[in-house]
């Protein structure tokens, strides 16, 4: 195969992290017999930095011509002025919205050599597999906003809003998801309280009920959600949401594991090129240090093989791969506790050596 790979290592640690998931990337090419070319794009903070624009022109479009994205983190203190004409993650909204990115998969699953890295108890945690379907470009993130006088001062709103279509395409791709795996369906909603959580439940159950019978299908408040996955995880297949609830579980749910650099995501549309990276941040406290957890990059490089490319084998290479060198007892230091660590240049070269 021959495809074009577009990076956008972005800022903080970003370049460090997808500079280990290129050599890896580049190492199945090799073994595979397989051809990528990846070329490297300015996106966040320092695309402000050179362009005044966090998502320039010449990226978006390379983006649009690529077959798949792979990011690395945007976004860093030097960035944060609530009072700025343009932030880093302006540019992630608007590459979302562009492509056509509706539907964000995160993959929460544990690994049993790590489970006294989770917060949670063993029993509660082991054995914990989630694939969180979240509703990307829609709800209040996008709803109109804005600003008034107020006798208080100041009144501030943001919309939430739904349609028919966007509920459904985002329920297909959770409901395809569940047949792939254990064939359990969630959907989180806050219907009791919601109008637009209404239309979310009435349309959900329409179309699981319709075109997938087979399903084993149930709904849950995002308060009672919240709870569940601290108390029975184990319990969860596959769970679809919208924008806001589906950010806040999420990452909720990526403290099970123990740590945000094993969780890896992805973000596709109905056509076009999806667009992965790991879900934590830029970690400019360490950047440059050698010291970040190339992980989530790598795994989320294993996930654009596999949907963007649709490369099952190379994907499962790699995740193998990951999974025997934590067995061996290999840490970054995020996941080392009081035990010795690697740095995040080693623990490239160890994936790439094992993936020969």
């Amino acid at each position: 195969m021959k495809a074009t790979i577009a990076l956008l290592p972005g800022d903080g640690i970003g370049p460090e992290i997808v500079t280990q998931a290129r050599r890896v990337l580049e190492k199945v090419a090799q073994n595979y017999g397989h051809t990528f070319e990846m070329p490297e794009f300015p996106i966040g903070g320092n695309a402000i930095d050179s362009f005044g624009n966090p998502l320039p022109d010449q990226t978006l479009e390379a983006c649009r011509k690529a077959d798949a994205i792979l990011l690395g983190a945007v976004g860093g203190p030097k960035w944060d002025d609530p009072s700025a004409k343009t932030r880093p993650e302006a540019g992630l909204l608007r590459i979302r919205k562009e492509l056509g990115l509706f539907a964000n998969l995160r993959p929460t699953k544990t690994w049993d050599e790590l489970l006294d890295a989770s917060p949670l108890k063993r029993e509660i945690v082991g054995g914990t597999d989630i694939l969180f379907v979240r509703e990307l470009t829609g709800g209040i993130y996008f709803g109109e906003s804005g600003r008034q006088a107020h006798q208080s001062g100041e009144q501030a709103w943001n919309t939430m809003i739904y349609s028919t279509g966007e509920i459904e395409r985002v329920v297909r791709v959770a409901a395809d998801a569940a047949r792939k795996r254990r064939g359990k369906l969630t959907s989180v909603d806050k219907a009791n309280v919601l109008e637009v959580s209404r239309l979310w439940r009435q349309v959900a159950q329409r179309v699981v009920s319709t075109e997938y019978p087979d399903l084993q299908y149930n709904v849950v408040l995002v308060d009672a959600m919240a709870m569940h996955l601290i108390s029975k995880p184990r319990e969860f297949d596959v769970v679809v949401t919208g924008n806001l609830f589906g950010d806040i579980l999420t990452d909720e749910a990526s403290m099970l594991p123990g740590s945000l650099g094993l969780l890896p995501s992805a973000s596709i549309g109905s056509s076009g090129p999806g667009l992965f990276e790991p879900i934590h941040g830029s970690a400019p406290d360490i950047a440059g240090q050698n010291l970040a957890n190339p992980l989530a990059t790598i795994l989320a490089a294993a996930m654009l093989l596999r949907q963007s490319l649709n490369l099952t084998a190379e994907a499962d290479s790699i995740e193998a791969v990951v999974g025997s060198v934590l067995k061996d007892g290999h840490r970054t230091k995020d996941i080392a506790g009081s035990g010795s660590w690697i740095g995040t240049r080693e623990m490239g070269d160890l994936i790439v050596n094992r993936l020969s």
